[in-house]
């Protein structure tokens, strides 16, 4: 066996521009790939702290590839100085089973991610969509507005983050690398005026209320990622056409779904279509310039399988 070349986050950037990204979603979305469910294991520690979360997410293509993420949540890193989620992909060559790549994960899993909103967006945001409000100030907060202004002529860009400090020091490190990126003071008003919000934090409170959201405005939910977390109250579930990465994620796994479904109301009919059913054409998405569209993410090993076969790819052809 060869040595298995390591993939950095440095590299993964150049290798997986957002646009080429977003196409190779697509293109593993509309495919036949195997993705299992994926595997959690609690992990008790030592000296009171809280437990160690181990995630394995796995996917294939018979004969061809096969990837596994193996991603540890720490709790207890912050008083450490060390982030709490850390990850590695491993891409397997499908004949052979011998490994081709280990790639860092943290940094393959925001890309992914944002790609996969930026992939929504091609079909339920409107094509003119120009102005975009960012929630959260976070890791994923610029690969989000890069991968939403990838697919889309975004002029104006406004971030909102509940910690002001936080929110400048990101504002001032987006302005630098070029991107049309301004504060927003007032959450509500500046709703009101988005064609685009996406909105990736830990609250577990709504942000974002239905009657904030404009006409033909499009809602992108990336953040609340347990049942217990929410980024929209009732009334945007409501009033937008609901639209998801996949059902068997989103409808267990996002509060935002999760919490209006067992209070009765919507049902799972609810949900117009997944990424599957937008990328093979079961589904057009957007129906009118005028209807309100709500996209959940949970994130699925699709969207790994697909990142790094395209990082592969292209370290193949240098």
């Amino acid at each position: 066996m060869t040595d298995v070349p390591y993939v950095s986050a440095a590299e993964l950037e150049h290798l997986l521009d957002y646009p080429s990204l977003v196409d190779a979603l697509a293109e593993g979305f509309a495919a036949d790939w195997t993705v299992p469910v994926r595997h959690h294991y609690s992990i008790p520690m030592p000296n009171g702290e809280p437990d160690q979360t181990l995630l394995l997410m796995p996917a294939w293509e018979a004969g061809q590839a096969i990837g596994m993420k193996l991603a540890t949540i720490t709790p207890g890193n912050g008083p450490r100085g060390l982030p709490a989620v850390n990850a590695v992909y491993l891409l397997v060559d499908g004949p052979t089973g011998q490994p081709r790549a280990l790639i860092e994960g943290a940094s393959l899993t925001v890309r992914r991610t944002a790609a996969a909103s930026a992939l929504a967006a091609r079909y339920l945001a409107r094509t003119d969509a120009s102005r975009m409000l960012m929630v959260g100030a976070g890791a994923l907060s610029r690969p989000l507005i890069e991968a939403h202004c990838s697919q889309h002529s975004i002029k104006r860009v406004q971030l909102w983050a509940r910690d002001a400090k936080k929110r400048d020091a990101k504002v001032r490190e987006l302005a630098a690398l070029g991107l049309p990126v301004e504060p927003a003071d007032d959450l509500e008003q500046c709703a009101r005026e988005a064609d685009l919000i996406s909105c990736a934090t830990l609250s577990k409170e709504p942000l974002i209320r239905g009657a904030w959201l404009k006409s033909g405005g499009h809602l992108d939910l990336v953040g609340a990622f347990t049942p217990e977390m929410r980024e929209s109250d009732d009334a945007a579930i409501g009033r937008a056409s609901l639209f998801c990465d996949t059902r068997a994620g989103a409808l267990k796994e996002g509060g935002d779904l999760v919490i209006p479904l067992k209070a009765g109301l919507i049902t799972e009919a609810a949900i117009k279509a997944d990424l599957a059913d937008l990328t093979r054409g079961k589904h057009k998405g957007r129906m009118s310039a005028d209807e309100v569209t709500l996209f959940k993410s949970v994130g699925t090993a699709i969207e790994d399988f697909a990142a790094a076969r395209l990082a592969m790819q292209r370290l193949q052809a240098r």
